[in-house]
């Protein structure tokens, strides 16, 4: 089997995961001028061929600066926010059109020797902003500088539904016909809260949040944003309030990652390590009861154990009658790494533990021994004394537990009965 193989086959779970799922990606301008934008619009275009609902929402604010130049128009800021004079206006028109349609005319490549032949992807943009004026603040009057009013929130899901990637400027429109410079972050936050959305991906300079020794942080939960916001320069700190701001309303997750990266989106959605730093409302994996949405999940992470004869072979549709049995352990991008599985027995006050399973990249991460814990408190409200598990290859991991080893009289006779000789399993009890 090649890499390129191994590959695509990992990324399946995730694929599966993402399809249907609605992201606002949001890209500054200075990504728009990097020499790696091609590759982040035909990831984007990636995206939508696998069937994820994109809004992409682009900034502009170095090309405005161009213009104003250009114009030898003075640049106006009042706490780090544009003065929007109509000279600047004139300007953030220019540069949001012109950003426009070099982004739909990326989108609409579709020659034979290009990455994107044959996607035939549909782009469509209008007026689904509504905005406001900032107005006078300070003594300082914002002119045509807005923020966001309002979302067309139907608008929006109509094209997604219909297969086309929503493509949003920088600017909104009032019910008087005027048109605002908007910042593209309080567009994407305010966007992905009115969808719905499943997540925030924010492209930046930078791959994302590091410490002071450089080391990537690859999640930060939503508690922490505030000790990192001081630390990070201007523009993400930009970013990690946007982030802050869409999971506090509602966005499971937000991303930040790198346009200058090649492939970072698809690294950021599709391994288990990522590209950039993810931001959660919890950064801890949960644990939770399992439902039947995830059956496959749990499938995927008990296949190989099955073929290698340390779990008994479950078919999906014994696992789907079972699925109240078990509890599972989730990494905060929504991926199952733990499971267990526990079964009273019904002429004793004890219960089976089975299918204890922790995904191979997540090894001596002390995971399973969390689920355990929580398994054995499950236990102890269903008012059972002990727990039982029949293990041929991790004895000394439950022994480590507090399992003691005990003979088959031991068990129960409803479980007795049906021990296999064949498997040969070695029996452990736990009082709890």
């Amino acid at each position: 089997m090649t890499n390129d193989v191994k590959f695509f086959r990992d990324t399946t779970p995730y694929i599966n995961m993402h399809r249907g799922r609605t992201f606002v990606v949001v890209i500054p301008g200075e990504g728009i001028g990097h020499e790696n934008f091609s590759h982040v619009i035909q990831d984007i275009a990636l995206l939508n061929s696998l069937g994820v609902r994109i809004v992409l929402v682009h900034g502009a604010r170095p090309q405005i600066e161009a213009r104003l130049q250009q114009g030898a128009i003075a640049s106006k800021f009042h706490a780090a926010t544009r003065v929007t004079d109509g000279d600047t206006m004139h300007c953030v028109k220019e540069a949001a059109g012109s950003i426009r349609i070099a982004i739909e005319s990326l989108l609409s490549m579709g020659l034979v020797n290009s990455p994107m032949h044959g996607a035939r992807i549909r782009v469509v943009s209008g007026n689904f902003i509504t905005a406001k004026p900032l107005g006078i603040r300070d003594g300082v009057d914002f002119h045509h500088t807005g923020e966001v009013r309002r979302v067309d929130r139907s608008g929006i899901k109509r094209q997604l539904d219909d297969g086309a990637i929503v493509l949003l400027s920088p600017i909104g429109y009032s019910p008087t016909g005027e048109a605002f410079n908007l910042s593209a972050e309080d567009v994407a936050t305010q966007t992905a809260i009115s969808l719905h959305a499943e997540k925030l991906i924010i492209f930046s300079a930078q791959s994302g949040i590091k410490d002071a020794a450089g080391a990537l942080q690859k999640i930060i939960s939503l508690h922490e944003i505030g000790n990192w916001i001081p630390l990070v320069p201007p523009a993400l700190a930009m970013a990690l309030q946007a982030a802050y701001d869409a999971c506090l309303n509602g966005v499971p997750r937000s991303h930040i990652i790198s346009f200058s990266e090649d492939g970072a989106l698809l690294g950021e959605l599709f391994t288990r390590e990522g590209a950039g730093t993810l931001i959660v409302k919890d950064g801890a994996e949960t644990i939770r009861q399992a439902s039947i949405d995830d059956v496959g999940g749990i499938l995927e992470l008990i296949a190989p154990l099955e073929e290698q004869g340390v779990l008994v072979k479950r078919s999906r549709e014994v696992l789907e009658t079972e699925i109240a049995r078990f509890y599972v352990l989730v990494h905060p991008e929504g991926m199952i790494v733990c499971c267990a599985a526990l079964y009273p027995l019904p002429d004793s006050q004890s219960a089976e533990l089975a299918c204890v399973a922790t995904h191979p990249d997540y090894h001596n991460q002390g995971l399973a021994s969390r689920l355990l814990l929580h398994v054995e408190e499950q236990a102890r409200a269903l008012q059972l004394d002990a727990l039982f598990v029949l293990t041929t290859q991790a004895a000394h991991w439950f022994m480590e537990k507090g399992f003691e080893s005990v003979t088959l009289d031991t068990l129960p006779a409803s479980k007795a009965q049906l021990y296999n000789f064949q498997r040969n399993s070695k029996i452990f009890q736990k009082n709890i």
